[in-house]
């Protein structure tokens, strides 16, 4: 298996990512009632990918923001537990279509963005 290498690459990760999430009886409740344009969705995540591992500037948005305002849609009902399946798809779909120091890279970056935006909801919640 190849490392990460471009764009086309995350964007192939995005996809077959969120099509897992949006089937997940777990989680993607909470995704498929705020989400309405999953093209759109798929671009902007693609975006903060491309800036995230890549260090480019294409993405602009604001992650907590969205997350807590997900949290609200749901009736706060978000907890941590979610965001451990949202890692396990995560890391799993990473593994079967990538491998090498950019893959792990978005493992490890997604595993620090979850604990950030699980206290950004956190917090959003007082």
């Amino acid at each position: 298996m190849e490392d990460i290498k471009n764009r086309e690459d995350i964007a192939r990760l995005v996809v077959a990512f969120y099509e897992e999430v949006r089937n997940n009886t777990e989680i993607g409740p909470f995704f498929n009632r705020v989400i309405t344009d999953w093209e759109e969705h798929y671009k902007q995540l693609t975006d903060f990918w491309e800036s995230n591992l890549f260090h480019r500037g294409t993405y602009k948005g604001n992650p907590a923001m969205a997350h807590s305002g997900m949290d609200k849609a749901s009736g706060h009902t978000v907890e941590m537990k979610h965001f451990g399946t949202w890692m396990r798809l995560w890391i799993t779909t990473i593994d079967e279509k990538f491998s090498g120091e950019l893959a792990e890279r978005a493992k490890n970056n997604a595993r620090k963005m979850s604990t950030y935006l699980f206290l950004a909801i956190y917090r959003g919640r007082s």
